[in-house]
């Protein structure tokens, strides 16, 4: 659990692994534009061992999930496609009960790998049941109680904070009034808005007004928003750490017919913001950080390989690294385009 590996271009070695072996990965970076060629280079050359994926995430309750489960889709239709021995039962819950159900009913399905992205901490002990009896376990994002895992892959979410908030100050000159909308309560959400708190404390004339959850959701954030907007005379900047919350707290804003907000600052490289950052027809919406939903087709990868006893290129260790941390890239006008991915949903 201690050993955290930094593989900052973990997403490009994943695409050179062992030339004949295996599919390529989905980058969240500006490679994916060149994921199809690279399929036909390293497409199998000979018939590999059969396998039964489960793959367990939550349902498209937000922007940013619906984005997750196309890019799930994609990798898993990307490696079917060339190895027809895969054979993948995939499964989305709206709360985390169902997707403990989930997780249990896909254990009697005898499947030799699993990868979970989990609703929260809870489904950890159903995780655990599946890691006991040897499946090979891939948990991501949101992460369990217990390292009940092979592979942990998760995004960087101190870096992601840092570097949104860095940002943000200095927009603002280093001196300005924030107001945070923050996600719901995980682990995830805490490391987030703690480091958006500690960026900000360098810088006296700094301060956070006030910080509450939007859960995630245009809907509540426009909420938090609009009562912010009633409570505070003067903002400055707004944080919320995810575009649809973000978009959201714009909303309440515009129709607030207010003009002291400089900039909004939401992240997950929705492709509404990064096409508006292309274009720069919004002068409040200049930057975004990226937290890659491709990250549910690399997650695919992992497992095959995982399960096939296969390792990275390039590592002397024989097998997959426990942890793998995807880097957090800031997106601007110089290089929106790169990140914009026009048939995502």
């Amino acid at each position: 659990m201690t050993r955290v590996l930094a593989v900052p271009c973990m997403l490009l070695m994943v695409l050179m692994l062992l030339a004949g072996c295996v599919a390529p990965v989905i980058s969240s970076t500006p490679l994916a534009q060149d994921a199809s060629a690279l399929a036909e280079a390293t497409a199998p050359t000979t018939p590999q061992a059969p396998l039964r994926i489960g793959y367990s995430m939550p349902a498209a309750t937000n922007g940013y999930l619906a984005r997750a489960i196309y890019w799930a889709e994609k990798g898993m239709a990307d490696w079917k496609a060339r190895d027809p021995g895969l054979e993948f039962l995939f499964l989305t819950a709206d709360n985390v009960r169902k997707q403990t159900s989930d997780i249990e009913e896909l254990i009697q399905q005898d499947i030799d790998a699993l990868i979970v992205f989990p609703f929260d901490a809870s489904v950890t002990t159903a995780v655990k049941k599946a890691y006991d009896e040897g499946i090979y376990v891939i948990v991501m994002d949101r992460g369990t109680s217990l390292p009940v895992y092979d592979v942990y892959l998760s995004n960087d979410d101190v870096g992601y904070a840092r570097t949104g908030m860095e940002y943000v100050a200095e927009r603002l000159d280093y001196a300005g009034n924030v107001v945070i909308i923050e996600g719901i309560p995980t682990p995830l959400n805490t490391v987030r808005v703690n480091t958006i708190r500690a960026v900000a404390n360098k810088y006296p004339k700094i301060t956070i007004l006030d910080s509450q959850p939007g859960d995630w959701t245009m809907q509540k954030a426009q909420m938090v928003m609009e009562q912010y907007l009633q409570k505070y005379d003067q903002i400055d900047a707004v944080y919320t750490a995810d575009d649809d919350m973000m978009l959201g707290a714009l909303q309440a804003y515009k129709e607030s017919g207010r003009s002291d907000i400089k900039l909004f600052m939401g992240g997950g490289g929705d492709k509404r913001v990064v096409k508006t950052i292309m274009e720069g027809s919004d002068p409040l919406i200049t930057a975004d950080v990226t937290y890659p939903p491709d990250q549910c087709a690399t997650v695919v990868s992992l497992a095959v390989m995982g399960a096939r006893g296969q390792a990275l290129e390039g590592f002397y260790q024989k097998k997959l690294p426990v942890r793998i941390i995807l880097t957090a890239e800031m997106i601007t006008a110089d290089n929106a385009a790169a990140y914009y991915f026009p048939e995502e949903p």
